[in-house]
């Protein structure tokens, strides 16, 4: 068996796990939940429900793979009853069809990178709205932007633990901090930004209700790659000394502040052209072009350098998810069937590189239907309000009811060498607050509460 490796540093602990959770969902999900539900107000909320789901559910998956070093399925496995690999399977199986639908979108930011370099993306509205149609129904180039998308993540899980994640989100991470500073600076100092600051960051407590925070309940489960596994597999390259809670903490807070930043970049610039934006691929494939053209046209930073800075952060950020779902099923065929890494990279590539084009042909060119929806509408379903919320209820109840404590507060306290003041309070919510509101993220997305 190869050397499995391990993060070499604290710094790329939070660089290689932030940038798993930092994705598209940060800059086309958070910025308009934020203002649609209270602005700060749910922004409060969503710290509140960060700190009571968010922060426990990623010890418990820290705790599970870093005690095993080893792949999802075999931790789960090593925790006591052999049963309990099957929450292990199934954040494997969830990331492979998340990279595989991911991918797709992905692949869409890359042709918007080259076509924002080209210049491409010139135009009236209606010109920006045929341009995304004519792409995405094409049955070719979407195809082949999303197996290229995947390729490249291929070649950074190829290269190992060392040589390929940790020294890419070395360089990814402070790059998408950078752009993204630059956009919103150059965002804030549009004329009538001020309203799109207020829209994200004015409290309006008027707005809070139960809706409003079951879906920061469901940002917070979301945005953090809970239910995955890829926290679970990412902690098994810790080094031992590795403080738990402290690492949670600052990942969260990376993750959060991202898509706060992301928010400021996004919202300044539309209201100072007077377009409400949207939510999801409309708003970074068809609202913001225009945003960008309108609003930048006669500053320094004109619309076609900072379109091009977007969409390189978009791919940016795409890649150190894309990276994480995909390291996840990659250790997994290297450890259990004993496969040479590179070998067990190019299982993980094949499958996805097959999901991403038939869910890509399902998005415009044919009509590929799984249950009465597009099928990557649903493996979209599947994963995010079935796969995710039972993997996630499931670690819950195994680390919060059914392992041995001690091995639990060894595990937080890394043999007692950390204080263990937050230990009673993990424990809680890991045994009350945290399977509760997974409960009811999950009944929430169908509609029952």
């Amino acid at each position: 068996m190869e050397n499995r490796g391990n993060f070499g540093s604290k710094l790329a602990i939070i660089l290689a796990t932030a940038g798993s959770a930092i994705g598209l969902g940060n800059i086309w999900r958070f910025p308009f939940t934020t203002g649609q539900n209270g602005g700060a107000a749910f922004i409060v909320i969503y710290f509140a429900c960060v700190l009571l789901l968010g922060i426990p559910g990623m010890i418990s998956e820290f705790i599970v793979g870093r005690r095993a070093q080893t792949n999802a399925a075999r931790a789960y496995a090593s925790l006591g009853r052999k049963e309990w690999r099957f929450v292990g399977y199934l954040g494997i199986l969830t990331s492979t069809i998340i990279l595989g639908f991911y991918a797709v979108v992905a692949g869409w930011c890359l042709q918007y990178l080259l076509a924002a370099i080209a210049g491409q993306l010139n135009g009236d509205t209606q010109y920006i709205v045929n341009y995304f149609q004519e792409f995405s129904s094409d049955p070719v180039k979407p195809c082949l932007w999303g197996v290229a998308f995947v390729f490249i993540t291929h070649f950074v899980i190829a290269q190992g633990v060392n040589k390929g994640i940790e020294r890419v989100s070395k360089l990814l991470m402070p790059l998408l901090l950078i752009l993204l500073m630059i956009l919103v600076v150059a965002s804030c100092m549009l004329p009538g930004a001020v309203a799109g600051i207020e829209f994200l960051l004015k409290p309006d407590f008027s707005k809070v209700n139960g809706d409003v925070i079951l879906e920061a309940l469901g940002q917070a489960f979301f945005s953090l790659s809970l239910g995955t596994a890829c926290l679970c597999t990412y902690a098994s390259y810790f080094n031992r000394d590795t403080n738990l809670l402290k690492s949670a903490t600052q990942i969260a807070l990376l993750d959060s502040a991202i898509a706060i930043l992301a928010g400021l970049m996004i919202f300044p610039a539309a209201f100072s052209v007077g377009v409400q934006p949207d939510s999801g691929p409309s708003l970074i494939f068809i609202t913001l072009p225009n945003v960008f053209q309108q609003a930048f046209s006669g500053m320094p930073l004109n619309g076609y350098i900072l379109s091009c800075l977007f969409y390189a952060l978009l791919v940016f950020a795409a890649l150190t998810s894309t990276i994480s779902m995909h390291e996840i099923g990659t250790a997994f065929f290297h450890e259990e069937i004993n496969l040479p890494r590179k070998r067990a990279a190019w299982i993980l590539t094949v499958v996805c590189s097959a999901i991403a084009v038939f869910c890509s042909l399902s998005a415009g060119a044919y009509d590929l239907q799984l249950f009465g929806m597009p099928l990557m509408d649903f493996c979209d379903f599947l994963t995010a309000k079935i796969m995710l919320p039972v993997g996630g209820f499931l670690t819950s109840i195994i680390m919060g009811w059914l392992v041995d404590r001690k091995m639990v507060q060894d595990e937080f306290t890394n043999q007692g060498t950390i204080r263990e003041s937050f230990f009673r309070a993990y424990i809680f919510s890991i045994r009350y607050i945290v399977p509760c509101c997974i409960l009811m993220i999950f009944l929430h997305q169908f509609g029952v509460i």
